[in-house]
């Protein structure tokens, strides 16, 4: 019979409850309940009216005890406040759910102390994996890492010094491709509305390709023309108006993300500049939006959901003690829409 809960008439169902109830054996509870894939699916779905018809609960703690698993991949972001990262997020979380493990998430909102902080709490839960965004971390964060052998992956980014596993984007190259867009269409007169470079290697990546596209036709950027802003629509309009200060105009400005470039977008709007014809706006990300703005935003796609997909993936096979690849590179795409044209003749 069930135990009974201390202080409730609520008996607490256990593993062979479901077993006889689910008419299994508590082997083949505990192996759909950990590894459905290796299921039948009459049987895994007899299991799962079964655990649902008593209010089962596996005990973690003693599962992590006799397994020394937690089942758990612990992830930590930048900001829960952006729409391209929950993207990401969401296929991860899919990929692992659909394995059998839970995923723990955290944000430490571009501050290097709080990543640590967040991450040695993931570290002390037990987390099996860890996913980490971007290649820029606090020292303390790969330490820990290597003291407890947690297997991990960077993602968002690629590690040039190749000592870390990573799926992500080329963001350099993804400056370069959009900046030489901009080129084609004979721009000359460029300002860049940048996300804040300091700690985050993938905006300072995306402002050095726009350094290095336009150097390669002579071109320098400078420094009022580049301005470093959080990820905001109001910061965006902020950038804009500033980077219109004093001398020429620029006739193209290069957005770090698509939040920034639709901020700089309604900014044109309010001082009755008109898009593309009097200033192209580019973008990064290609979020929903970008194509639903007017003029449709210039942007470029990332992958986000395979990010996560192919993140899950990569610790699942580590996991399994399978080989990785150490170094995956998703492919990136410009998208051109109606924000981009060439510069009215002055």
């Amino acid at each position: 019979m069930p135990d009974v809960k201390k202080g409730s008439g609520k008996k607490t169902a256990k593993l062979a409850d479901v077993a006889r109830l689910a008419r299994v054996s508590t082997a083949t509870v505990s192996r759909a309940l950990t590894l459905p894939h290796k299921v039948k699916p009459a049987t895994a779905a007899r299991i799962r009216q079964a655990v649902q018809a008593l209010g089962y609960v596996a005990h973690g703690a003693a599962r992590a005890l006799a397994s020394r698993r937690t089942r758990t991949i612990g992830a930590v972001i930048p900001t829960l406040d952006n729409a391209i990262f929950a993207n990401t997020t969401h296929a991860l979380q899919k990929a692992l759910d659909a394995a059998g493990y839970t995923l723990l998430l955290a944000s430490h909102e571009f501050d290097a102390e709080v990543e640590a902080r967040v991450t040695r709490a993931l570290i002390e839960r037990g987390v099996d994996g860890l996913v980490l965004l971007g290649t820029t971390h606090h020292p303390t964060v790969f330490r820990m890492i290597d003291a407890h052998q947690i297997p991990y992956v960077l993602t968002w980014a690629l590690d040039a010094s190749e000592r870390h596993p990573c799926v992500g984007f080329d963001n350099r190259a993804a400056a370069i491709r959009v900046t030489r867009h901009l080129l084609d269409l004979g721009h000359r007169e460029f300002a860049v509305i940048a996300g804040v470079t300091a700690g985050n290697e993938r905006a300072r990546e995306r402002v050095e390709g726009v350094r290095e596209a336009l150097a390669a036709h002579g071109i320098a950027l400078a420094p009022g023309r580049v301005v470093e802003k959080p990820f905001t629509l109001a910061a965006g309009r902020e950038g804009l108006r500033e980077v219109l200060r004093g001398g020429e105009r620029p006739t193209a400005v290069i957005c770090g993300n698509d939040v920034l470039a639709i901020g700089a977008l309604a900014e044109c709007h309010a001082l009755e500049l008109a898009v593309p014809r009097e200033i192209s706006l580019t973008g990064f990300d290609d979020m929903e939006i970008a194509a639903a703005v007017t003029p449709g935003l210039t942007t470029v796609h990332f992958p986000t959901a395979e990010l996560g997909a192919y993140a899950a993936q990569h610790l699942l096979a580590r996991l399994a003690g399978k080989p990785v690849e150490q170094r995956t590179e998703l492919p990136v795409e410009l998208v051109v829409r109606g924000s981009t044209a060439p510069p009215a003749q002055r």
